[in-house]
């Protein structure tokens, strides 16, 4: 049974003792001649190889706007108002951007299909909208990978601010970003995420989160050596705080993301671990075999 809104926090003070994302170099483009346009200073490429190429020869961060339909106001709106906007197009000018229609078309291992329903893009739920690609740091285990997959949908439109929180998220995978985002996004707008992004502290959130969702029960299960283990290894005498959270079941990734900050903003106990401001911080979530996501949230905590 799918529990909605329920979720819980656990602090132990010192005295009381997911299928990561295809690579998207893996298909092919889908044009032999490249096409540049210029829009309000950014460059938007027409080919997606081309794009892949120059990001990885710079190493830098390749956009992509999956465009629809000319008839499409929503997209068209998004297109020409959000991504137009002054502050979104000053900060595009640091990637590697591509435009491709929504059907265009890619050849993998002989057989031509839809670019978007490529399984590196699968979270785009073959909707118009921005997916990001890494390629910035070859050693980064996400090099290469969709790292930001944000669909325009009748649920989900992204503002100006909210576009450029996507383009301001720190490295990671594409799951530990999406939540960053929810988090950087909720109305009250909690400061967890303002420190750095810890990789030893995302790293325990993936694994708790990869285990509700293998067990398909949210809870702090075996908190109390995960603490001992995570809290021995933190700068400053600071101590590990943990929050989970779980989804409604049949979610898409950003709907799940921001549910599960919802769920945390309802009890003040989540809230209060959420909202402060944090030297380091990690943040994940999983997919069960359910279709229910679980989030996990880790925080280096002064006690």
């Amino acid at each position: 049974m799918v529990r909605r809104g329920w979720c819980v926090l656990v602090t132990l003070a010192c005295s009381l003792a997911a299928l990561p994302p295809g690579r998207a170099e893996e298909a092919p483009a889908e044009g032999d001649r490249p096409q540049q346009e210029v829009r309000n200073g950014v460059a938007w490429l027409d080919a997606y190889l081309e794009g892949v190429r120059r990001a990885r020869r710079e190493g830098r961060m390749l956009l992509i706007d999956f465009t629809g339909p000319d008839d499409d106001a929503a997209c068209r709106r998004f297109s020409e108002e959000t991504l137009s906007h002054a502050a979104i197009v000053e900060k595009l000018r640091d990637y590697v951007c591509v435009r491709l229609p929504l059907d265009t078309e890619v050849v993998i291992g002989g057989e031509k299909i839809e670019l978007i329903k490529h399984f590196a893009f699968r979270e785009m739920l073959g909707r118009p909208g921005l997916a990001i690609v890494d390629y910035r740091d070859r050693d980064a285990e996400f090099y290469g990978q969709v790292v930001s997959t944000f669909p325009l949908t009748a649920k989900l439109d992204y503002t100006a601010e909210q576009v450029g929180v996507i383009l301001d998220l720190p490295p990671g995978t594409l799951t530990q970003r999406t939540l960053i985002y929810a988090v950087r996004t909720h109305p009250d707008r909690p400061k967890s995420t303002s420190g750095t992004l810890s990789a030893l502290l995302a790293g325990e959130a993936r694994s708790h989160s990869r285990y509700q969702a293998r067990i398909r029960l949210q809870g702090h299960h075996r908190w109390a050596s995960r603490f001992r283990r995570i809290t021995a290894r933190l700068p400053g005498g600071l101590v590990a705080t943990e929050v989970c959270a779980e989804s409604w079941q049949g979610e898409s990734l950003v709907e799940a993301a921001i549910e599960c900050v919802r769920c945390w903003r309802l009890s003040s106990g989540h809230w209060s671990a959420v909202r402060a401001n944090h030297r380091i911080f990690g943040y994940d979530m999983k997919r069960g075999a359910n279709d229910v996501w679980y989030a996990t949230g880790i925080f280096g905590q002064r006690p």
